[in-house]
């Protein structure tokens, strides 16, 4: 989203709907590159496809929802609360900050909701909903790795409704725009996913090999760093 909007700054592309378009069209990239990932993690048999199947629902809501907010949001507050949590999550990883296990299970309301909620918050900030997903998935008793692999999964439907909700809310505003559907930009959508397509897979043998601490450190310094690049983008 930051290298988006800069770019799109650069170019003079979607004018002052600039932010809005680089979040619809990085949501637009994880449909593929999400598909890509939880495969993936399926081969490696960690995904907990009873948990996704409950949360999906309250996703798909929460997630297309959220789309119509986004759109009445003005282009520096939905940047700045974008870095804003980024930062709040680089920092949780960097202190290990995570809900202690409490031994139960969710029950499916209790899914629905969280659902609800991790797919609002990943629409705003167009994000698979990973940075929430794992840390509510291993308080509710999953394992760190099945987490990961089942938050991968989940991603999949929050994109699907992400890019639904972002196209129906930008219809208008970009009819004037080349290449855009909505407040997606297709080129740098099939950019985007023909590069990640190829890396997401790699990307999820190196999380099954490396330390949990040396991953944890690694993207919070990536989430610092782009958080500080959406900031200076709109200041």
């Amino acid at each position: 989203v930051p290298v988006l909007t800069l770019v799109f700054g650069f170019y003079g592309i979607g004018g002052e709907n600039g932010v809005h378009l680089a979040l619809g069209s990085s949501m637009a990239s994880i449909v593929i590159t999400s598909f890509s990932s939880l495969s993936s993690h399926h081969s490696h048999s960690a995904v907990a496809w009873p948990v996704v199947q409950k949360m999906t629902p309250g996703i798909l809501l929460g997630t297309f929802l959220a789309t119509f907010l986004v759109s009445l949001l003005s282009p520096k507050f939905l940047a700045l609360f974008f870095a804003g949590f980024m930062f709040v999550v680089a920092v949780q990883m960097v202190l290990n900050l995570k809900p202690r296990n409490h031994g139960k299970e969710a029950g499916v309301l209790q899914l629905f909701m969280a659902g609800n909620f991790i797919g609002a918050i990943s629409a705003i900030v167009s994000i698979g909903g990973g940075t929430m997903t794992v840390p509510y998935l291993m308080w509710n008793n999953v394992d760190i790795k099945k987490a990961i692999g089942t938050a991968a999964a989940i991603g999949f439907p929050i994109s699907i409704a992400g890019t639904l909700g972002y196209i129906v809310n930008g219809w208008q505003k970009t009819s004037q725009e080349n290449y855009t559907i909505g407040f997606v930009y297709l080129p740098a959508v099939v950019l985007i996913s023909l590069v990640s397509f190829f890396t997401a897979p790699i990307g999820a043998k190196v999380a099954h090999k490396l330390p949990i601490s040396t991953l944890k450190k690694v993207f919070a310094l990536l989430l610092v760093a782009l958080s500080l690049k959406m900031l200076f983008s709109v200041i």
